[in-house]
C-alpha cells in the first residue's frame, strides 16, 4: 500500500489540469496565428499554411506556367503545400509537447502516479 502523504492531492491535480489546459488554449491559437511556408522547384512555388495546416495562399512563379505542362505544376503544387504542412505539422508537435511535456512528471517510475501504475 502507498503512504496518501506521498500521493499528490486531488486539489493540486485539478489545479495543473486547469493550468495545462489553459496553456493548450493558448498554444492552439498561437499555432492557429502562425504561419508556415513551404517550397518546390526551387521556389518556384511556394505555399503557406497556418500553423493548423491551412493553405492561406500559394504564390507561383509565372516561369513554371506552362500551359503544355500543366502535369508538372501541379507536382510542384502539391509538393509545395506538402512540405508547408510538414513544416506546421513539426511547429505544432513541438508547442503542444512544450504544454504537455508535463504530463510525464505525473506518471512513470518515481512519481506518485507512476507507484500507482499510471
Amino acid at each position: 500500500m502507498i503512504p496518501e502523504d506521498n500521493l499528490p492531492s486531488m486539489q493540486s491535480l485539478l489545479e495543473q489540469a486547469a493550468a495545462m489546459q489553459q496553456q493548450l488554449v493558448a498554444a492552439q491559437e498561437e499555432l492557429t496565428q502562425a504561419r508556415v511556408d513551404g517550397s518546390s522547384g526551387a521556389g518556384a512555388v511556394t505555399a503557406t499554411v497556418t500553423g493548423t495546416g491551412d493553405l492561406v495562399t500559394l504564390q507561383i512563379d509565372p516561369s513554371v506556367c506552362d500551359p503544355k505542362d500543366t502535369e508538372t505544376l501541379a507536382d510542384l503544387v502539391v509538393a509545395a503545400i506538402r512540405d508547408a504542412t510538414t513544416n506546421a505539422h513539426e511547429l505544432a508537435a513541438g508547442r503542444m509537447g512544450d504544454v504537455t511535456g508535463g504530463l510525464e512528471g505525473l506518471g512513470g517510475e518515481g512519481s506518485p502516479l507512476g507507484k500507482l501504475g499510471f
